[in-house]
């Protein structure tokens, strides 16, 4: 059994992609109260940090409500660049990591040129890509007893030719990290192919939205690797995607080559008041990960004493295999009819058999364990 859809299509080319129905339209759908529907499908938090409230609360924005945000963001960036240790320079802010990547493939991706994708990953890299009205060479992922890592060998060689190189670690939706210093021998040998060829590397885009639940990140590369840009946001450990605020760091050169397709105020004055106050906030997002990671532990136990094979992770989320793609759809329809929504996979896709599950609250969780465990029950 094939659940009732519930996305809409993009009204922007590619026609195949579809942005997530919202909660009402899943609640209208399904004949539920708009409070019993719970979102397992977006890699947010289940609550939004202290930090929203101190700020609202203060009643006074450094910039007023009535005004534009300055223009370049100036305090916001110093805040970013103390955080992730940068210079100032080599920071460009966006409304969320997803402006950051639409800046990136405007900036970096010419029409007609072509873009590497490793797969399964992130689907907005090949939508981005295609918009621009690049060729897409999709790269599969190594299996799954490899924690589907790069197939660096495979990636080196599609894009010695390439315009654009995108890479996500930890990767989604796989929820592991790529294994140590293997993104490093990819732009190592990215350089060394160019070289060989006289001309340059093709910049590769790192998007480290997950980078907190590693504790690490590859952003000091850029220094040897003038091609490489490096993607972090607040919607996923600091809790703050409503607020929509990311950062590309980078070298000042490659900055100023995304600078000119960035809109000049599409970071509202309060997003930047609340994004300066997390920034600050030595505790928030190791706290944060920390009770993430302790939930998922409890979850991923509940969904494997179900019967559903859960991988490993370290991120916000699980991938969870249910044995074929129409087990996959049958417990997603079964899900969705209790207002619990998965993140499903088209029939094509890798990763047709699996689930991808968010980490949310306790009681939303044990929720879908309960629904997991009917639907074994059922046979299903």
């Amino acid at each position: 059994m094939s659940p009732t859809p519930v996305s809409f299509a993009s009204p922007v080319a590619p026609a195949s992609y579809a942005w997530e129905a919202t909660s009402e339209e899943v609640a209208s759908r399904y004949g539920l109260p708009l409070e019993r529907v719970a979102r397992f499908d977006l890699n947010t938090a289940p609550v939004a940090p202290g930090v929203v409230r101190r700020v609202l609360s203060g009643g006074r924005f450094e910039t007023p409500a009535s005004e534009y945000p300055p223009s370049d963001y100036r305090r916001l960036v110093a805040a970013a660049a103390r955080r992730y240790g940068v210079d100032a320079a080599e920071i460009l802010v966006g409304a969320g990591a997803d402006e950051i990547l639409d800046i990136v493939a405007k900036a970096l991706l010419p029409p007609g040129g072509r873009a590497v994708i490793p797969g399964p990953t992130y689907a907005m890299y090949r939508v981005l890509s295609e918009q621009r009205g690049a060729a897409v060479s999709l790269v599969p992922r190594l299996a799954a007893a490899a924690g589907h890592a790069l197939d660096v060998a495979a990636v080196r060689a599609a894009a010695r030719d390439a315009d654009l190189v995108w890479l996500c670690s930890p990767n989604n939706p796989t929820a592991l990290p790529e294994p140590p210093g293997s993104i490093r021998d990819l732009l190592e040998g990215l350089a060394a192919d160019a070289a060989a060829s006289g001309r340059d590397a093709p910049p590769v885009v790192l998007d480290e939205a997950y980078a907190e639940f590693v504790g690490s990140s590859l952003v000091d590369l850029r220094s040897d690797h003038p091609g490489l840009v490096v993607v972090r946001t607040l919607s996923k450990a600091y809790g703050l995607a409503g607020i929509r605020v990311g950062f590309a760091i980078a070298s000042r050169a490659m900055i100023a080559r995304l600078a000119p397709y960035r809109p000049p105020g599409s970071v509202s004055v309060l997003s930047v008041d609340i994004a300066r106050a997390a920034l600050s906030d030595d505790a928030l997002p190791g706290e944060a990960v920390g009770r993430i990671a302790a939930e998922r532990e409890r979850l991923a136990a509940g969904l494997a004493a179900a019967g559903w094979a859960v991988g490993p992770s370290v991120t916000n989320f699980l991938l969870v295999g249910l044995g074929s793609a129409g087990r996959a759809a049958a417990a997603a329809d079964s899900l969705l009819r209790l207002g619990l929504v998965p993140r499903t996979f088209d029939r094509d896709h890798p990763l047709a058999d699996h689930l991808r599950i968010t980490v949310r609250a306790p009681a939303d969780d044990d929720r879908l364990v309960a629904a997991a465990r009917a639907f074994g029950r059922a046979g299903r």
